[in-house]
């Protein structure tokens, strides 16, 4: 019995806790990289027009698995409050719905399952800001906070509002620039700001992890 009760003491929950939060972070940062090298070899194209477009390549099951095992992670992290729960939650639903509902292939018309697509895309990125802006910057009422957690406090809003700006430039371009400007469509600009998106994500969720910029021990 004491065993069992052991695995459950809060320093072990606090290393899983850490050790998600690292693993989530990694998915984010690893998946745009493993998608273009992997294009590269199997694909004979590198780039695509977005993150979302190797759905349609062979390149699909690394794109589902990697968003299902971020998901995955997202529903079994629990945080410190309610809120933090029905927040990962939340992102871990829509990062499904990112995976289980494929866009459309380039030059098609927008179907039921893009439509999904797009709506979980915009709500993940959403909600991973929401953690950056909110959830990460919190300190505890009765303790000081350390000079670490006020530098990653930092980093969190950062690539909070990193996510923010990019998914404001993905929707400028996709609803008005591509159709002023379509030769910005060679560079494709989407995928760098899902990339940067993504980056910015994953970045958040290692310093959350405290894989960098970490409390030192008391």
């Amino acid at each position: 019995m004491s065993l069992l009760k052991s695995k459950d003491t809060p320093e072990n929950m606090l290393i899983s806790y850490m050790i998600l939060r690292k693993l989530i972070g990694a998915l984010g940062v690893l998946l745009p990289v493993i998608l273009l090298l992997g294009c590269c070899i199997y694909c004979g194209e590198c780039r695509k027009s977005s993150i979302s477009a190797y759905y349609n390549t062979s390149m699909r099951d690394i794109f589902v698995g990697t968003l299902s095992a971020i998901a995955v992670f997202l529903f079994c992290y629990k945080g410190y409050e309610s809120e933090d729960h029905i927040a990962s939650s939340w992102a871990g639903a829509s990062a499904l719905g990112v995976a289980l509902f494929g866009t459309d292939p380039e030059g098609q018309v927008l179907s039921i399952s893009g439509i999904i697509h797009y709506i979980s895309a915009i709500s993940f990125f959403g909600s991973l800001a929401y953690f950056c802006l909110i959830l990460f910057t919190k300190t505890s009422l009765t303790h000081k906070p350390t000079s670490m957690k006020l530098l990653r406090n930092k980093i969190f809003k950062t690539c909070g509002y990193i996510m923010v700006i990019s998914m404001i430039f993905i929707l400028t371009y996709m609803l008005w620039l591509s159709k002023i400007l379509p030769n910005i469509a060679k560079y494709s600009p989407v995928f760098w700001l899902e990339t940067i998106a993504l980056w910015a994500f994953g970045v958040s969720w290692m310093a959350k992890g405290e894989i960098m910029f970490a409390d030192k021990p008391a």
